[in-house]
């Protein structure tokens, strides 16, 4: 029953602070594999790649992944849910003062203050884990420049050729799946 409570309360608390969507929740998702064994952070760079090619965002799969490694259903749907309770109470509130809400010099200079915060956040998310999705050896070790100047090298060919711009993203996740293969990133 503590497992339960402490899924629900941890997610709640992401959901009440990631302000910026899925991308914002990564820090907090980190802590976690910190504090709890509920996933580690291979687990949580796999979850990314999954949760960028299917619909949901972030946190949400990575909560509900969370809740169902640990409890299985009926920890997916905990965790969800203390994930998810903080919008809809976010929300409603805004709704219901929306009026005064929408133009207030207040709200509107906070939410000024708050943009650069979140995008220092996301940067410093996308760092950590590229370095362990891009960089981390199975033995623990990181060695960050042979894959990083072949994803480099990649990456800048394919944006030189300009008709290849033209195909249809699902071409490009199977390219980037056969790449990933053969180069083993």
């Amino acid at each position: 029953m503590k497992t339960v409570i402490l899924l629900f309360l941890e997610f709640m608390k992401i959901g009440f602070v990631a302000v910026g969507g899925g991308p914002a929740t990564l820090p907090y998702l980190m802590e976690l594999t910190e504090k709890y064994d509920w996933y580690t952070m291979e687990d949580l760079t796999n979850m990314i790649a999954v949760s960028e090619s299917t619909p949901g965002p972030l946190g949400l799969n990575m909560a509900t992944y969370a809740g169902y490694k640990t409890l299985g259903l009926f920890g997916g749907i905990v965790s969800t849910a203390g994930l998810v309770i903080p919008s809809i109470i976010v929300i409603c509130l805004i709704a219901r003062f929306l009026e005064n809400f929408n133009e207030n010099k207040y709200v509107k200079g906070a939410f000024a203050a708050i943009r650069p915060a979140v995008v220092a956040i996301i940067a410093a998310s996308v760092y950590r884990v590229c370095k362990v999705s891009m960089f981390a050896e199975s033995n623990g070790s990181y060695t960050p420049y042979p894959k990083l100047l072949v994803l480099c090298v990649i990456v800048f060919a394919l944006l030189q050729v300009k008709k290849l711009q033209k195909y249809h993203p699902a071409l490009w996740l199977l390219f980037a799946v056969i790449v990933g293969i053969v180069f083993r990133f």
